[in-house]
């Protein structure tokens, strides 16, 4: 199963996102998507899956609550905006996803993948390039990639 992973859109989704998820099954949307606009424009592709980021004003529960815990293809996913929110999550998920920073992460520690597929919206924080993620669940066991896209 691959999903496609997006973060800190900031209301715009480049046309190179398109691209980069044909053919991806989901995506999950990790925070400060900037408009109604941004999800419609990727549900043209799959269903996406959201949580809320820290400029997401009126975006709240239950539609985009802060964070969401799922298991797909066996395996547990933790997905949020800030990383602060994954701190100390029992039991520990596979895979903790999430935005904010607009830095691309893609590291195991402590058995866990912490996966930000970086900014798609716009760079900031020393980010230069717009990227997304692309995860591949297989038989329980997921394998995370990021992609420019700009």
């Amino acid at each position: 199963m691959r999903i496609g992973v997006i973060a800190d859109t900031h209301g715009r989704v480049p046309a190179e996102v398109f691209e980069a998820f044909a053919g991806v099954v989901m995506i999950l949307h990790a925070g400060d998507i900037g408009g109604e606009s941004v999800i419609a424009d990727l549900e043209t592709l799959a269903r996406v899956v959201a949580v809320r980021g820290n400029t997401d004003v009126g975006f709240g529960p239950p539609l985009y609550p802060d964070t969401r815990r799922l298991t797909l293809e066996g395996v547990d996913l933790f997905l949020c905006h800030e990383p602060y929110r994954a701190e100390r999550l029992t039991p520990p998920p596979d895979i903790i996803i999430h935005g904010h920073t607009h830095k691309a992460r893609n590291e195991v520690i402590n058995g866990v993948l912490w996966f930000n597929p970086g900014t798609a919206g716009k760079p900031q924080f020393d980010a230069r390039a717009l990227t997304v993620g692309i995860l591949t669940l297989t038989d329980g066991k997921v394998t995370g990639e990021i992609m420019e896209v700009r």
